[in-house]
């Protein structure tokens, strides 16, 4: 008889705010997103649990800052990743792949912030490291940069749509196993 594993209660807790996060970031409602999403990295660390969960949830407070336009802690958050991948000497395949995501939204931040010739360097690093079929968006942006084009950053954002940048969408969201913080945490963080 085949074993399903299921979520023990601290994983299941922390992915149910992090779901309630996702339904407040889909409302555009970010700041009550990053409560939940802060919330569910602290509780996913402290339960000791698979860096996996670590990583998307880092990944959906990423995207919340953009939408919001809190470029500045993007780019500070992706410059330390770029540095950590830089002094890693054998990149595994799955490295590289996730280097080349964090450049791509290096770039992308830093188009929407009207800086287009260091975007296009740190996408054309992105594309070396993972590939254009591995990062279409980066292919398509860099693109337009090299062709000159002036970037604004609602026409990148719908770009970013198209290619499925944002992993915090409709199709991808569970409600049914959302949980709500408690209400002893703090409105402010």
């Amino acid at each position: 008889m085949m074993m399903v594993p299921t979520l023990t209660d601290g994983a299941a807790r922390h992915l149910g705010i992090a779901e309630a996060g996702k339904l407040a970031a889909l409302a555009d409602e970010h700041d009550e997103a990053l409560r939940h999403y802060r919330e569910a990295l602290r509780m996913a660390v402290a339960a000791g649990a698979p860096e996996v969960f670590f990583r998307h949830y880092t990944q959906c407070v990423l995207e919340s800052l953009e939408r919001t336009g809190s470029y500045a802690e993007v780019i500070e958050y992706c410059e330390r990743a770029d540095q950590h991948y830089r002094g890693v000497e054998h990149l595994t395949a799955f490295q590289r792949r996730d280097h080349g995501a964090m450049l791509e939204r290096l770039g992308s931040v830093l188009a929407k912030s009207g800086r287009p010739d260091e975007s296009l360097l740190l996408l054309n690093r992105a594309l070396d490291l993972a590939g254009a079929t591995a990062l279409p968006l980066a292919a398509a942006l860099a693109d337009w940069l090299r062709r000159g084009l002036t970037v604004d950053p609602r026409r990148l954002t719908e770009l970013q749509e198209r290619h499925h940048y944002f992993t915090v969408r409709p199709d991808l969201v569970n409600p049914t196993i959302a949980t709500a913080l408690p209400t002893s945490l703090p409105r402010s963080r």
